[in-house]
Formats: C-alpha cells, structure tokens, sequence
C-alpha cells in the first residue's frame, strides 16, 4: 500500500498518513517545525518503501507527553515508542491517572476538547505539576471551554505556566497511507471501549454513525449532532491534506447534509484567515497554486452499497479483518497462544501484500524466506560461523571486512526475520480459519453471486463439504450478499420463509436479514453488484469449488506443521491462478465516474450528474462559475448542468458516511493504482463485517 501511495517522483504530495505524521512531530516537538527527511521515502531493501519519520532540528528537549484514550490512539497508529524518543519525549502519561510533579520538565498536552479534560488540566496547573504547559486539542476547542480554561487560570494565577494553547485539527485515525476513520465521540467511547477489543462475542456495541443515522429510536437532535461531528472529523482530514476540495455528494441523504456542513466550515476558515490577514489552515493556499490539482471530495451514504460490508474477503488484509481481532494496526492470533502484532507502513511486508490475494501473499512468504536464508547463509559463510546466533562469539583475528559486513548486516536480517515470522503466524492462522469456516468456497460462490438462485444458496446452507464449518453469521453474510445482489423478480415470498428457516436452523439471529429487507422494500434498493457493466465474473467461477480449490481442501495438518518450517509450496499448488473477479464495485464505479468520466459507464455518468456540487471557494452566487479557472459550461452556458460539471480529478478523497470496509478498499485502491490516480479512503469508522452484521442486528431489533 505504501509503495502504490509513494511510488511517483519525488514531487508527490505526502500522503494523509504521512501529512498526519509530520503534524504529530511538530506537536511533540513543541511545536517547532520537523526538518524533511533527506529522501521522500526510505526504502527497506525490499524493494518496497516505508513511513517516511522526518527528524527535529537541533537537540531535542526532554519533555512529558500527557494523552487521553482517544488521542492515545490517533499517537499510536502513526508512531512507535521510538519515534516519540526522537523527538525527546520520555514519559507518556493519561490525563486522568495519578501523576507525580515534575515541576522542571515542560508538558505537551494532546486531547480532546472536553469538559472533564479542561478541568483536569485546570488542576494540574493550580498544582504546577510541570515547568510549562503545551496545550494541544485534537479538534477545535469550543468557545465556552475556553473561557472555562482562562477563568480557572485566571482564578488560580498559573497564566505564567500556558505557553501554547492550540487547536491540531488530527481528530481522525490513518492505519494505512491512503486509508482513515474518524474518531468515536468521547461520550461514548468509555462504555464502548472495552469492548472494541472484547473480540467478536462483545455484548456492547462500540459507536455506530451507521446504527445512528438510520435507527428509528434516534432523536432529531441525535442525528444533528452525529452530522456535526462528522463534519468536524472531516474538516480535520481536509485541513490535514491542505488543500480545498471540490464536494460531491448525492442528494437526500445524510451525506448531503454533511457536505453542506462542511463546505460552510471550510468557507468560514478560509474567510476567517482572509480578515485577520493569519495564516491559511490550508497550507497550499500559501504557495498560491490553491487552484491548481485540486482534489475531488467524493462524500457517500452506506446505504448505497451494503454487500462489501457484508462479503467474505480473499485479500490478506481483508481475511486478517474478518478472521481475526484488529483494530488501529495490531492483529491479535489467538492460536495456538494469544498473541497480537503490529501491522503498518513501517512493516515491509504488510505495506507490499497487504492488497494481495492471499494465495499470492503465502507464495510471497515463502519467496521472502527462502530471500532471507540465503543472505543469512552468505554472512554466516564469509565469516565462518555455522549459524546467525553465533556472529557475536566469531574470531576477531578473522577477516575486518567480513565483519564489518556481518555487524552491519546483522540488525536489518533479524528485523526482517522478526516481520517474516510475524506474518507466518498470521498466515497460519488465517489458514485455519479458511479451512474451518470454508471461506473460499464462500468467496468463490459470492463473486459469482448473480448467478446463484435461491436454491443454490439453500443447497450451500444445508449441505456444506465435509469438514466444513461455515459460522452461523458466514452463512447469514451469504444470504444477505445474495438478497442485496439479485433483482426483485428473482425473489419470491417462498424463498425468504426458506432462507430463514435455514438460517434460524443454523442458529443465525435473523434480525439482521429483516432490516435489510424492510430497508431495501422502503427504499426499492436496487442490485449494486447486479447493475450494468459493473461485474465481470472469473471465467469458470460460477461453479464453487472445483480445481481451483483443491489445494485448499487437500490441507492437512502436516501442511500446517510444514508452514512452521517455512514450506508453503503446498498452499499454492491448487489456488495459484485464482484472483477476484475483475470488478468496479458501486463506491469505485461512482468514484470512477467523478475522478475520470472519459472512461465511465453513461449510467455511471448519470447518476453521478445529479450530485450536489459543492466548491467552498467559489462565490455563493449559484450562477458565478465554479471557482476554478478553465472549469465552467461549453461557450459559458449552462454552468449550472450536471454535464458541465464533469471534469477529470488526479486525486481523491472518498468518504462513506456509516462505515467503511478492507473488500471496498481493495477494490478502490486496486483502481486507483490502474489509473494512477491518488485516493484516499475513509469512514465514520473501519467496521469489521461480523462487526456490521451485528450493527444490522441491533437495528432490526429496535425496528421490529
């Protein structure tokens, strides 16, 4: 993934992760800019490139770094213990545990802007726990707040200690280069915290965007101030980006109001730093080419496309998010011991295959081993030693220039060693619930889905292979993606009381199945997969199962023994040419149709005509052009049509208000590096598909 975002020269922009990263150093450097890195990317050797960490200037000043949960995660995504080292931060403490003073280190303070945190920063300074006081606020401190902090200093006398009081716009969280989710409201992240990594079996659901726009017990002002706050996260992101987007969004639905917000929010920054003559939160407007490759903000509703949340994946990422408990980076493997890693830009591995089929990723495993052995057996054999371990006991009489190689060589082999034995076991893992659950007799069927009847789906439900044991929730996935996939006609009343009984007899909570038909009756939601042009079925596919399965199904448990070895030969042997259908999902197809119209469907085109054309920058007058120089109707007539309006973007945002998923995100991405364009997805949250099937669920419970 890094390698896709960073491939270009070295003109490319930074990526939204790397934007991140270099506003959190600057924070932690007491707000001081960073000095670049020499090189836009360091490679790792692998031919593959890394997070970019660009390093302070001068000697750095020790100091606290005081967090709270939320910021505590936003830190942790993009920066390891290391990195806060490097900038001379040497104690990371929560806000609101007991600390003893410090009263001669200074204290950056990174949190968010709430009642409870201003209080307890109030204290602190009435107790001068430290020398000085760096107060940094995730998003926009609010007014009242404010003046709530400036009357407890001005009440205790401890102005002298507030040396900086900032607001960061960071409120969003960046796993990957192109890929973010915003923040939960810190209301009610305590209660739902816990249970983010309690594991699939959570009573307690975390925050849902999705859950609260679309309940019927919701309030009106409930849902107002889940628009705001998305709005607000948004803003962050295109503050962080620096750069003014055109906003598009499809009319009637809480992603309009949305863009709406956000376009006045942006109008206001932008006016705002115009009157006060202070600089532009928008750092290109700086360089005066703020018209020039502006990027397209494409804002979407969930309910446009359900199935990706809901289908089973064949991408490492996506199989390590549907099989295993991740969240912010790190996979927790509970088999055969519990034991979690983390996965990031800064793993050569992950960055390289995290995309790729995971057929492709085992093959890669093995090539990245046998990669290793080699270049561990040509150190071990210039220097004379039998094994890797014993470099430190060699002969110093031995060669100089040998040894130097070997103690250079030395740190960089054992960390790769360390990321190749992480992903074996993730793979292992990821095997067995392949296996187990028979996931790739669930993709294969599900890429060909407008092919399946009703009656094939029943037959998979009550006759699944020998050792085959598809999870009551695999089976209601399967069901679901079918329902959302076919047209109304091929649906009868009889084949629902079918699916349900089955599915009821699988021990499925069917809550889940009634939503999406209430909500697809409603709303007439027509088949996004089954739409024009938009899926391309593998040749021979339709046929679940078959050769190109075999090697799965001919896993033993020597197999897995063997991938301790470091054999995986075996894995490829009957899946090899297997890949995912060669497909534009809904969300890539709209994108497709905003970012490249040349080479969009005329129904793409259409649809995507009709959205709301927002350009924060132009003048409020609907018939004064739109902002940009070049960009208007043919002959300057009819500026206000859906037709004038198309126009090619080199780079993106995609935001889906609801949740967004890994299948969607390949598919996108997958696009994105065909096309060369640059884009960048995100969502109200990253949501697991186990995670939305039970969203579904608490909502057919509260509507029923």
């Amino acid at each position: 993934m890094a390698s896709t975002a960073l491939k270009q020269a070295n003109a490319t922009p930074p990526t939204l992760q790397e934007s991140q990263t270099n506003a959190l150093l600057t924070l932690l450097n007491l707000n001081n800019p960073v000095e670049p890195s020499s090189n836009p990317a360091q490679a790792t050797g692998k031919g593959t490139v890394s997070l970019k960490i660009p390093t302070p200037s001068g000697p750095p000043v020790w100091k606290v770094l005081v967090l709270d949960q939320y910021t505590k995660d936003v830190l942790a995504t993009v920066l390891r213990v290391q990195d806060l080292r490097d900038v001379g931060v040497t104690l990371h403490v929560q806000l609101h545990s007991n600390r003893p003073p410090l009263s001669d280190v200074p204290a950056v303070y990174f949190v968010s802007p709430t009642l409870a945190n201003i209080r307890r920063i109030a204290q602190d300074l009435e107790k001068g726990l430290y020398e000085s006081f760096h107060l940094n606020f995730v998003e926009p401190l609010p007014r009242a707040l404010l003046e709530e902090l400036a009357a407890a200093v001005a009440r205790d006398g401890t102005g002298d200690f507030v040396e900086q009081v900032l607001d960061q716009y960071l409120s969003f969280i960046s796993p990957s280069p192109s890929l973010f989710s915003l923040l939960p409201p810190p209301n009610t992240a305590p209660a739902s915290a816990p249970n983010t990594s309690a594991g699939p079996s959570a009573p307690s659901l975390p925050h849902s965007t999705y859950a609260v726009l679309n309940s019927p017990a919701s309030t009106e002002q409930q849902i107002e101030e889940e628009i705001e706050r998305v709005a607000t996260g948004l803003f962050s992101v295109v503050v962080t980006m620096g750069h003014v987007p055109i906003i598009r969004a499809p009319r009637g639905n809480a992603a309009e109001m949305i863009a709406k917000r956000l376009e006045q929010k942006i109008r206001d920054a932008i006016l705002s730093s115009a009157r006060s003559h202070t600089t532009s939160l928008f750092a290109q407007d700086a360089s005066g080419l703020s018209n020039l490759q502006r990027p397209l903000l494409l804002i979407l509703d969930r309910n446009i496309d359900l199935v990706p949340m809901l289908s089973h994946g064949w991408t490492y990422q996506a199989l390590a998010s549907d099989c295993l408990e991740m969240k912010l980076n790190r996979v927790v493997v509970a088999q055969p011991q519990k034991r979690s890693y983390d996965l990031d830009s800064k793993d050569f591995f992950w960055a390289k295959n995290a995309a790729n089929p995971f057929p492709q990723v085992a093959e890669e495993i093995d090539t990245e081993l046998n990669r290793y052995k080699q270049d561990a057996a040509e150190i071990t054999r210039s220097t004379g030693v039998s094994d890797m371990n014993d470099i430190a006991q060699m002969d110093l009489s031995a060669n100089a220039a040998h040894l130097k190689t070997a103690i250079t060589a030395l740190p960089e082999l054992t960390a790769r060693k360390a990321v190749l034995d992480t992903h074996m076991n993730i793979a292992t893992a990821l095997l067995e619930e392949i296996k187990k659950r028979g996931l790739d007799e669930l993709f294969s069927t599900e890429e060909a889905i407008s092919k399946q009847t009703a009656q094939a789906i029943l037959e998979f439900l009550r006759n699944p292979k020998p050792d085959v044991h598809p999870t009551p929730v695999d089976k209601l996935r399967l069901v679901l993606v079918w329902y959302l996939s076919v047209p109304d006609n091929a649906i009868s009343k009889d084949d629902i009381v079918e699916l349900e009984k089955e599915l009821k007899a699988a021990g499925a909570e069917v809550a889940a199945f009634e939503y999406v038909r209430r909500t697809r009756e409603i709303s007439k939601m027509t088949a996004p997969s089954a739409m024009g042009g938009s899926l391309t079925p593998v040749p021979g596919s339709s046929t679940p199962g078959g050769e190109l399965f075999k090697g799965f199904s001919a896993l033993s448990n020597r197999l897995t023994d063997r991938l301790k070895d470091g054999g995986l030969e075996n894995l490829i042997s009957g899946v090899k040419n297997f890949l995912p259908a060669n497909k534009l999902l809904p969300v890539t197809r709209l994108t497709e149709a905003l970012m490249d119209p040349s080479a969009a469907s005329n129904q793409s085109l259409q649809e995507t005509d009709d959205y709301i054309f927002l350009d924060p920058r132009a003048p409020r007058n609907p018939n004064a052009g739109l902002g940009i120089s070049g960009v208007g109707a043919p002959g300057g007539a009819g500026a206000g049509s859906g037709r004038a309006r198309r126009m090619a973007f080199s780079e993106g945002i995609v935001f889906v208000v609801g949740g967004a998923g890994y299948v969607e995100y390949g598919n996108l991405e997958e696009w994105a590096k065909k096309t060369g364009k640059r884009v960048t997805y995100g969502g109200t949250e990253i949501v697991d598909p186990g995670g939305f099937v039970r969203v579904l669920e608490s909502l057919g419970k509260a509507s029923a």
